[in-house]
């Protein structure tokens, strides 16, 4: 994964800490020369990552006291360019949702089940395909404001950082609910699996039927999903009291996955270690092709190599980790509706996940 320019990564750092509350309407941010030392970096690069940020609306520089984040009657953001939003009945009765693919059977129970529980409290789902974009998904974002619906369901892109629109959602309290994933750090509503207690789970299983030279295959950790899968699989290893061998983890760029050619990757992978009787991955997708590379090696399923993965694989002998995908979007869908009636009140709800043992 690439780096941030510099004076990216000084606006990100801005940006999440006005989102966390560490910096407030009006509290002064550092100035060019605090963060030229801070960052180590040129002047004139912090100069322009205050400049960008004035330039987006969330900072103001005055004459001789300093820069300071934008109080919100001064602050035009997306919302308050489109109209004063009011939460309470009588709005338009739609709700946008935004998914970043329809290609797996996880997408399309996420779409059948949101559009169920809301049209049961009528509620019209307006569905928008990001295509794994974050310019797409904040393109989407703008549409749906623009076209008033009364709240949003996000699930956000696989690459997430800090997107500039959820977080300005975030800011002005416009309704929404992050499904799937999160953003750590950041006070809002979000729905998701029980991703580190489901792999741990996972790992279990294979340490409790002997296996210990176990991997673990992912795409690049970019999202708190992957991240949090991760995080299950070392928990399972130090709480048996082993130690985490990282060369069994192979991340895959997401490039790669995207373009077909993860499989041969992951036959590498297998046929350079060829002391691994274990496997664990992250989704469906990892898990088909993982099961091609063991083919490919010559390695039977599950005799010589045992796969566990998140979501069913339709794969004989391949137990899986099932999500509760309907109760995720039941939970969604009455946290949107709570927030559009005029509450507020931000968490985060796990959903419990079961081992199904084919």
């Amino acid at each position: 994964m690439k780096s941030l320019p510099l004076y990216k990564k000084i606006q990100e750092d801005i940006k999440r800490l006005i989102a966390i509350g560490k910096l407030r309407e009006g509290d002064r941010v550092p100035s060019e020369k605090e963060l030229s030392e801070r960052y180590r970096v040129s002047q004139i690069t912090s100069k322009n990552a205050l400049v960008g940020l004035m330039e987006e609306g969330l900072l103001v520089r005055i004459q001789g006291k300093g820069t300071f984040v934008m109080s919100r009657p001064e602050h035009a953001t997306a919302i308050d360019q489109l109209g004063e939003w009011t939460a309470g009945p009588g709005k338009s009765g739609r709700i946008g949702l935004v998914l970043p693919t329809m290609k797996t059977k996880v997408d399309q129970r996420f779409l059948d089940n949101i559009e169920k529980y809301a049209s049961a409290a009528g509620y019209e789902v307006m569905l928008r395909i990001t295509r794994e974009s974050q310019l797409e998904e904040s393109k989407v974002i703008s549409s749906f404001l623009k076209q008033g619906v009364d709240g949003m369901i996000i699930f956000p892109v696989e690459n997430e950082t800090y997107n500039d629109s959820i977080l300005r959602l975030s800011l002005d309290r416009f309704p929404f609910v992050l499904i799937d994933r999160f953003l750590k750090e950041i006070k809002t509503y979000s729905v998701s699996s029980d991703n580190v207690n489901g792999t741990r789970e996972a790992v279990e299983h294979l340490l409790n039927k002997g296996h210990s030279s176990i991997a673990f295959i992912s795409p690049e950790i970019t999202n708190t999903v992957t991240d949090e899968r991760a995080q299950g699989f070392e928990q399972a290893f130090l709480e048996h009291g082993l130690s985490i061998n990282k060369s069994l983890w192979c991340l895959l760029p997401l490039d790669e996955i995207a373009s077909g050619q993860s499989v041969e990757h992951i036959r590498a992978f297998i046929d350079d270690n060829p002391h691994i009787t274990g496997i664990i991955t992250v989704n469906t997708e990892l898990c088909r092709n993982a099961y091609k590379a063991a083919v490919a090696s010559r390695r039977l399923v599950p005799d010589e190599l045992e796969l566990i993965t998140f979501d069913p694989p339709d794969l004989p002998n391949v137990p899986y980790i099932r999500q509760n995908e309907a109760e995720m979007c039941r939970l969604t869908v009455e946290l949107l509706i709570e927030q559009i009636e005029g509450a507020f009140e931000a968490r985060r709800i796990v959903v419990p996940v079961m081992l199904v043992k084919e």
